[in-house]
């Protein structure tokens, strides 16, 4: 069982990082209850899970798949010490901070209670882009998170509903096969090797699945 330490929006500001020109990977946490529900697919839906929040980078961000972004106080702690630096919940857009919830250790497609109604599932981490190398200012940032393999985790809404900083956090559901959310991290970024589990998790998002076939058809191409 674990907490929800706040529930942040995003804060809309410039992105000379991208073409798409504004950002809301600056997130702020907010006061009082935030209504929660499936945004629908990546192209055309709502962006967001959460009611208030905005995504711009539609093309890569959002949609049912990416609905609830979170990450846990835990891994904000070691990037404190790692980096020298304050880092407050929602400095790397996630829209719920955890504090007890082992995010980077749960299972993909395992699904979280929040508060008395939410239910979210989770389904892959966070693979970071130039926008949060240009917000961090960090060197090699996108390689160091990377290689730290400390992603947090996406997840979708199974049973929308409201969520407030306060809420409990508990594991209702563990799927048959456990690959958690660092190991496909580490699968699809530093390990190839262990791609072919991904695609033994029942739950796990089809873009996902359709990304590691063809990934591993070109390995089989290039080994042929």
């Amino acid at each position: 069982m674990g907490t929800l330490l706040s529930v942040n929006l995003a804060v809309p500001e410039p992105n000379p990082a991208k073409s798409s020109g504004t950002t809301g990977i600056t997130k702020r946490p907010v006061p009082g209850p935030v209504p929660v529900r499936a945004p629908g697919p990546r192209d055309g839906g709502l962006g967001s899970g959460l009611v208030g929040d905005r995504i711009f980078d539609v093309r890569h961000h959002g949609g049912d798949d990416q609905a609830v972004y979170a990450y846990a106080r835990e891994d904000y702690d070691w990037w404190e010490r790692e980096l020298g630096r304050d880092l407050a919940g929602g400095t790397f857009g996630e829209n719920v901070t955890t504090v007890g919830v082992d995010v980077n250790g749960a299972a993909i497609g395992e699904c979280w209670r929040i508060g008395r109604d939410v239910v979210l599932q989770t389904t892959f981490g966070r693979v970071p882009c130039a926008t949060f190398q240009h917000k961090m200012a960090e060197p090699h940032w996108v390689k160091r998170f990377t290689r730290q393999a400390r992603p947090g985790a996406y997840l979708r809404v199974v049973e929308p509903g409201e969520i407030r900083a306060g809420d409990e956090v508990t594991v209702v559901h563990r799927p048959r096969v456990r690959v958690t959310i660092a190991e496909g991290f580490r699968a699809w970024l530093l390990e190839p090797e262990l791609l072919p589990r991904l695609l033994e998790v029942d739950e796990a998002p089809e873009r996902l699945k359709d990304g590691v076939r063809r990934r591993l058809a070109g390995r089989e191409e290039a080994a042929g």
